[in-house]
């Protein structure tokens, strides 16, 4: 008889798969274990094991479920009828919001992707074009003449990701600027450099 759903699945999925990507921003894809995530996530390895037979779909999980959150936030940011400049500015602050408390679950995307099979990667690799495309499709409102004479506008959508995608390597809630602050930065300095690229 197949086992049923306890009542707090989605809640323990969610503080398992959290806890998980603590665990592997600290100690690496590799040093990590499935004794360490369990005991982190205060439940048994069994239980664990329930809820992911391995490293590799815990790793799958946490990247595909940042990068689902991250897309409804951005679609739910994206204000079509906004003029191109103000619909950039709203969704590099949706990401930028996105990101904040998702550092380990960043660090585990950027890192820990290199051992999923190539079905798993395919799916992720979706969600981040989706991500991706909804931001080219303003750049190239900003400036129309971006794919001309070269094809530019990935280069130029690309940049931004960067300046947005490492932002956890040195932003502190603490420090001089905001995140809203630095999203008008980014927007900013995109916007008045694309104009110039040709």
């Amino acid at each position: 008889m197949a086992r049923t759903r306890a009542v707090d699945f989605e809640e323990k999925q969610r503080g398992i798969l959290a806890n998980a990507a603590a665990v592997f921003a600290e100690m690496g894809m590799e040093k990590a274990s499935m004794s360490m995530i369990a005991s982190r996530s205060n439940v048994s390895k069994a239980l664990l094991y329930h809820y992911y037979p391995s490293k590799d779909a815990l790793i799958f999980d946490i990247v595909r479920t940042h990068l689902t959150e991250l897309d409804t936030a951005i679609a739910a940011a994206d204000e079509t009828e906004a003029a191109p400049q103000e619909r950039l500015r709203r969704l590099v602050r949706a990401i930028l919001e996105s990101y904040r408390g998702a550092d380990n679950e960043h660090k585990v995307q950027l890192n820990g992707t290199s051992a999923l099979s190539a079905e798993q990667l395919s799916e992720l690799k979706t969600i981040e074009r989706r991500i991706v495309k909804r931001f080219s499709r303003v750049i190239i409102e900003v400036n129309p003449r971006l794919n001309d004479e070269r094809p530019l506008l990935t280069p130029v959508t690309m940049s931004l990701f960067g300046m947005m995608n490492w932002v956890y390597m040195w932003f502190r809630a603490d420090g001089p600027i905001s995140r809203d602050e630095y999203a008008d930065i980014a927007t900013t300095l995109l916007l008045e450099g694309v104009k110039a690229v040709r």
